[in-house]
């Protein structure tokens, strides 16, 4: 009989180096977690990889002098704007001082009253208070500091994200407000979109308007340049490693995962699945911040968890079709009505309320919740009990 549905473990592993045996070290670690502490391992268990270890281990960083070299092969050196650049420290500090030495004259045009994933540039009350329509009104530095001051730092932070980054230049840095992303176009046509989930909008835009040089973040560093890393997703999904550089998100993530796959099956004699997973898909109610920083949620799985949940909602059941039910009476029916669900239930109103998201943003948000960004020390999570449901037998 079953007690409990998903669990959510966290697995301590090793500090991992460049160059250490992923695979086997992750496999190791899970099979040895379940003998300590007396957990079964089954078919159908998740196993979720952050993504930093895989970079890590691949050695895959990229310097300023390096990032600064792909960027005046596809601009020069003269003058360029970047716009709409996240608030962070950890994201984009280093990736700034980078674009601000491969070029003479750089524009930086920040979104407001928050950046892309919610970091509040300014209170959007002060933004009300003055009778300002930001999505119309675009400011020079002069102007939005006559407009609103410097009330500009940050709550959580207590960083003024317009003077440190206009700091990490060498005096050549002009700041610019406006969430129209041709503004900048004013000042220059050569133009870096630092956009992440409207970044391909974005650039198409700045394209249709006159924009000669114009590329995303994820189009820098896709290829080694003096034998640094590269990505896929070029500096999008990177953060601080220190500070001359920058740690790439991983590539060949899906001979990865493959791998993984098969050594836990070599180790444990289950098919389990497995995914790559960064950051996750939540926002903060308090701060109004959006976790998702990087590019995917997840780069790389093996196929049971693509897709999206095919679920009825117990409660539809429970207060229309089974409303004269109750106890085992109404447990039963639910099982019958759950085994006979459709394969596909899109559509469905008996799916209603339940989360229309890929499998792998449900799943990735979890092991970015269980795994924490600090120092718990469990970089790898086990769920199990993710594909079962009230009617599975075990």
């Amino acid at each position: 009989m079953r007690y409990t549905g998903v669990t959510s473990r966290g697995i301590i592993m090793p500090i991992f180096k460049e160059g250490d045996d992923l695979v086997r070290l992750i496999a190791e670690n899970i099979l040895a977690a379940s003998r300590g502490e007396g957990f079964a391992l089954h078919d159908g268990d998740i196993v979720g990889v952050t993504e930093a270890v895989v970079a890590r281990t691949q050695g895959n960083y990229a310097t300023v002098e390096q990032i600064k070299k792909d960027l005046q092969n596809k601009f020069g050196d003269e003058e360029l704007a970047i716009v709409f650049p996240i608030l962070s420290r950890n994201r984009f500090s280093i990736l700034l001082r980078a674009i601000a030495a491969s070029v003479k004259k750089l524009y930086i045009q920040f979104s407001y009253p928050s950046d892309e994933v919610g970091n509040r540039l300014i209170e959007t009350e002060l933004v009300d208070a003055k009778g300002i329509n930001p999505y119309v009104a675009s400011f020079d530095e002069k102007g939005f500091r006559d407009t609103f001051g410097y009330e500009t730092v940050h709550r959580f932070t207590g960083v003024d994200y317009i003077e440190y980054y206009k700091s990490l230049g060498n005096g050549n840095i002009e700041v610019l407000f406006s969430n129209d992303p041709t503004y900048a176009l004013n000042y220059t046509k050569n133009v870096l979109n630092c956009d992440i989930h409207t970044r391909f909008r974005t650039q198409k835009i700045l394209k249709a308007a006159g924009a000669v040089h114009s590329y995303r973040l994820d189009e820098i560093l896709t290829e080694s340049v003096d034998g640094s890393g590269y990505s896929a997703y070029g500096l999008l999904g990177s953060n601080k490693a220190t500070e001359e550089k920058v740690k790439l998100f991983p590539r060949d993530t899906q001979p990865f995962v493959d791998a993984l796959c098969a050594k836990l099956y070599e180790l444990t004699g289950k098919k389990m699945e497995v995914l790559v997973y960064g950051d996750g898909g939540f926002k903060d109610p308090v701060g109004g911040i959006w976790e998702l920083a990087d590019p995917v949620i997840s780069p790389a799985y093996t196929p049971r968890l693509s897709g999206t949940p095919n679920e009825l909602k117990m409660k539809y059941f429970a207060d229309n079709e089974f409303a004269d039910l109750s106890g085992e009476a109404l447990a039963e029916a639910m099982k019958a009505k759950i085994r006979e669900k459709d394969s596909n239930l899109v559509g469905n109103m008996q799916s209603q309320g339940t989360t229309p998201r890929q499998l792998t943003d449900l799943l990735g948000s979890l092991c970015d919740l269980t795994s924490g960004s600090g120092d718990r020390g469990t970089p790898v999570i086990l769920v199990q009990g993710y594909f079962s449901n009230f009617a599975s037998e075990e």
